[in-house]
C-alpha cells in the first residue's frame, strides 16, 4: 500500500516537474517565470512550516527565523567566502539545521501557546541581531552588493530560464522528500505525539526527540526556501526574519489547507496572487489583502483545500 502511494507521488511530482519545465517554451512572460519561481521558495517555506503545524501540532510564529537564515548563510557563503553554489547550498542547509537543534531543544519542550510565543521571541532576537550586526549583515539594508553566480556543473544562473529550472526542481524535489518523509514510519509518529502524546510515551516514543526531529526538519527546508529568495532578490533582507513573514506562512497553510498535503502550496500560490494583484490595483493593500483573506475564513471555514478534499469524500468521489 505504502509502495503504490509512493510510486503514485513520484509519478505525480515527476509529471508537475516536467510541466514546470515546460513553461518558458510556452511563454517568455517574465512575470509568469518570476512567480513560479517565488512559488518555489514561498510553496518550500509553507510546506516545511505545515510539519509542525499539521502532522506535529506545533504551531509556530517564528518559523520566518528559518528562512531568513538560509537567505543569509547563503549569500554570505558566496559574497565573503566565494563558495561555491553547492558547496554554499549544502553548508547553508547544515547551518539551518545546526540552529533548528539549537531552538527546537529548547522550545519543544513547551506545549501550544507557550511553544508558538517561545519560537516568536527566538525569531524576534534573530532578527534583532541581523539589525544591530551591522559589519556582517548590512543592519537595515541588508546584504546589498549582489550575489555572483558562478556558473557550476554545466549551470549557469545568470541565465533567467536556467534559473527558474533550477528553482522548479529545488522546489518540486523539496516538497516530494518532505511527502516522501511524512508518508514514511517517521510521519506516522509524528501524527499519533500529535493527537495522543499520553499514549504515544506510553508506547515507549520518545515525544520530545520526535517532535525535534520535525523541528530540524522543517527548519533545513525553510532554509532552502530561503536559498532560492536570496538567489531570486540577488542578496538577503531583514524583512524575510520579521515576525510578519512567520505571518504570511501561517496565513499560507490556512488558506490552503493543513489537512491535505498539497495544500500550503495552494496557500502560498493564492497569497503572491493576491499580494500581486491587490498592491497593483490600490495602495491600500493591507487593508484589502484583509478584507480578501478573511472572505476566504468565512466563506470555506478551513483551508480551500481541505474544504474541497472534504467535499469530495462526502459525495464519495474520493477515498478518505
Amino acid at each position: 500500500m505504502r509502495q503504490t502511494t509512493l510510486k503514485k507521488d513520484f509519478l505525480f511530482s515527476g509529471l508537475i516537474l516536467i510541466i514546470l519545465i515546460l513553461v518558458p517554451f510556452f511563454t517568455s512572460s517574465r512575470i509568469t517565470l518570476d512567480f513560479i519561481i517565488r512559488l518555489a521558495s514561498f510553496g518550500i517555506f509553507a510546506t516545511s512550516l505545515n510539519i509542525l503545524v499539521g502532522y506535529g501540532g506545533l504551531v509556530s510564529f517564528g518559523h520566518a527565523m528559518f528562512f531568513c537564515a538560509g537567505a543569509y548563510s547563503f549569500s554570505l557563503l558566496l559574497q565573503k567566502l566565494n563558495f561555491s553554489i553547492p558547496l554554499a547550498f549544502f553548508l547553508t542547509i547544515f547551518f539551518c539545521s545546526g540552529l533548528g537543534i539549537l531552538v527546537g531543544a529548547i522550545c519543544v519542550k513547551l506545549k501550544e501557546i507557550y511553544f508558538s510565543f517561545l519560537t516568536l521571541a527566538f525569531q524576534m532576537l534573530f532578527h534583532s541581531i541581523i539589525i544591530t550586526w551591522t559589519s556582517l549583515t548590512g543592519g537595515d539594508q541588508g546584504l546589498t552588493g549582489g550575489i555572483e553566480r558562478v556558473p557550476f556543473w554545466g549551470v549557469d544562473l545568470t541565465n533567467h530560464n536556467s534559473f527558474y529550472w533550477f528553482s522548479c526542481v529545488v522546489g518540486v524535489t523539496s516538497i516530494f522528500l518532505i511527502r516522501l518523509i511524512l508518508q514514511s514510519s517517521f510521519g506516522y509518529t509524528l501524527r499519533m505525539v500529535r493527537d495522543n502524546s499520553e499514549r504515544a510515551k506510553y508506547l515507549g516514543i520518545n515525544v520530545w526527540r520526535v517532535k525535534l526531529y520535525a523541528f530540524i526538519l522543517a527548519s533545513s527546508l525553510a532554509g532552502v526556501g530561503g536559498i532560492i529568495m536570496a538567489l531570486f532578490v540577488s542578496g538577503a533582507f531583514p524583512d524575510f526574519g520579521y515576525w510578519t513573514m512567520s505571518g504570511e506562512a501561517i496565513f499560507m497553510i490556512m488558506m490552503g489547507g493543513i489537512n491535505v498535503f498539497i495544500g500550503p502550496v495552494i496557500g502560498a500560490s493564492l497569497l503572491l496572487l493576491f499580494n500581486d494583484v491587490i498592491t497593483r490595483t490600490t495602495e491600500y493593500h493591507g487593508i484589502a489583502l484583509g478584507v480578501v483573506v478573511l472572505m476566504f475564513a468565512l466563506g470555506f471555514r478551513r483551508g480551500i483545500a481541505d474544504y474541497f478534499s472534504e467535499l469530495l469524500i462526502q459525495k464519495k468521489i474520493i477515498k478518505k
